[in-house]
C-alpha cells in the first residue's frame, strides 16, 4: 500500500481527489488530507508518506514554499494544479509529475502506477531539491530526465545537442555520451532555456554554444564542437542564422 497525503485548500478539490483514490487506485491508502499548507508540512513530517499529493496555490504560504520547510522529502511527489506554464515547465524540468484540474481518472491511474514503481528505491527528494532550484533561478541549470536505467541528472551546459528518435530522444552530451530519454523532443524545445538552444530541424535540437561552423546550402548545416555535423531545414535557415548572429 501506498501511504498518502493530499493537500489542497479547496474542500470540494479534497473530496473529489480523496473519491477517485478510492474507487480507482485500490493500491493507495489515504493517512491524512490537509487543507492547508502548514497541515501539510506537518503531516508529513510526522506520517512520512510514500506520495504527497499537493496542490500549488495556497493562501499563507504555497507548494513550493512548503517544499523548502519539509524535513521528511523521501516520497513521490505529484502536483495537482491549474497554475501557469512557468511552474508546470519547472516541475517537468525535474521529472515530477504532475495533474491538471479537473483530474482525469486515467492521469490519475497513471500518476499513481508511477509513482508505485518509484518506491522501489528512488526518492524524490534530489527532484525536488532540482525543482526548488530552477524556480529560484528561473533557468535551469541541471535537468532531470528518465532514461531506461531510471532518472538520469544532466547539466544543461553539458547538452551539445539532442536528437529525435520518435516519442524518444538521444542527448548528446560534451564528454561524448549519449543518453536515450523517453520524451519527445517538442518537450525538450519547450523546456530548455530558449537563448541557448533552438531547433535546427525536426530531427535535431542544438546548443549554440558548441556550434564550431555553420556550411552553406539551401537549408545548411552545422558542425558541432565535437565534429558532428547536423542538417540545418530550410525552413528553420533564417532562423537559425538570426539566433547564430
Amino acid at each position: 500500500m501506498l501511504k498518502t497525503v493530499l493537500i489542497d485548500d479547496d474542500q470540494s478539490n479534497l473530496s473529489a481527489l480523496s473519491e477517485k483514490l478510492r474507487r480507482h487506485c485500490p493500491q493507495v491508502k489515504i493517512i491524512a488530507q490537509c487543507d492547508t499548507a502548514q497541515e501539510g508540512q506537518q503531516a508529513i513530517d510526522s506520517l512520512q508518506p510514500d506520495v504527497v499529493f499537493l496542490d500549488i496555490e495556497m493562501p499563507v504560504m504555497n507548494g513550493f514554499l512548503m517544499l523548502q520547510h519539509l524535513t521528511y522529502r523521501d516520497f513521490s511527489l505529484i502536483f495537482v494544479t491549474a497554475y501557469d506554464h512557468y511552474a508546470i515547465k519547472a516541475i517537468r524540468n525535474s521529472a515530477l509529475d504532475y495533474l491538471v484540474k479537473p483530474v482525469e481518472i486515467e492521469e490519475l491511474k497513471a500518476a499513481v502506477a508511477k509513482a508505485e514503481a518509484n518506491r522501489q528505491g528512488q526518492s524524490a527528494e534530489q527532484q525536488v531539491r532540482l525543482l526548488l532550484d530552477h524556480l529560484q533561478k528561473k533557468s535551469p541549470q541541471r535537468i532531470s530526465v528518465p532514461t531506461l536505467e531510471g532518472l538520469r541528472f544532466i547539466a544543461v551546459d553539458d547538452i551539445v545537442y539532442l536528437q529525435a528518435s520518435d516519442n524518444y530522444t538521444y542527448i548528446h552530451t560534451a564528454d561524448g555520451h549519449k543518453f536515450l530519454v523517453s520524451r519527445t523532443l517538442k518537450d525538450f524545445e519547450d523546456l530548455l532555456p530558449p537563448d541557448t538552444f533552438l531547433r535546427i530541424h525536426h530531427a535535431h535540437i542544438i546548443n549554440k554554444s558548441f556550434v564550431e561552423q555553420y556550411i552553406r546550402g539551401e537549408g545548411g548545416q552545422v558542425m558541432m564542437r565535437n565534429r558532428v555535423v547536423l542538417d540545418v531545414s530550410k525552413r528553420k535557415k533564417a532562423e537559425f542564422l538570426k539566433a547564430i548572429g
